[in-house]
């Protein structure tokens, strides 16, 4: 299961963004696509919002075609 780490340089990231910044996907409308798919969950439960805010220390994973892949989103900190 491939797993990957999202480094959030600010308060939360929506949910199909996230999805297409991952490379999860081309676009942020083929990321909203996935959502309504069902195919995406939230700190292990099914999420139908296209545009959850997800915040660091939150898990997301995608049940994609004979494989899952799960990000774990970090915060990191910005020095101005």
């Amino acid at each position: 299961m491939p797993h990957l780490r999202f480094e959030l340089d600010r308060d939360y990231v929506e949910l199909h963004q996230l999805l297409k910044l991952s490379g999860l996907c081309d676009s942020g409308g083929a990321g909203k696509h996935l959502v309504a798919s069902g195919a995406v969950r939230v700190d292990g439960a099914v999420e139908s919002r296209k545009t959850c805010k997800i915040r660091a220390g939150q898990r997301v994973t995608l049940d994609g075609p004979g494989e899952r892949t799960m990000i774990d989103v970090v915060g990191v900190r910005v020095v101005p």
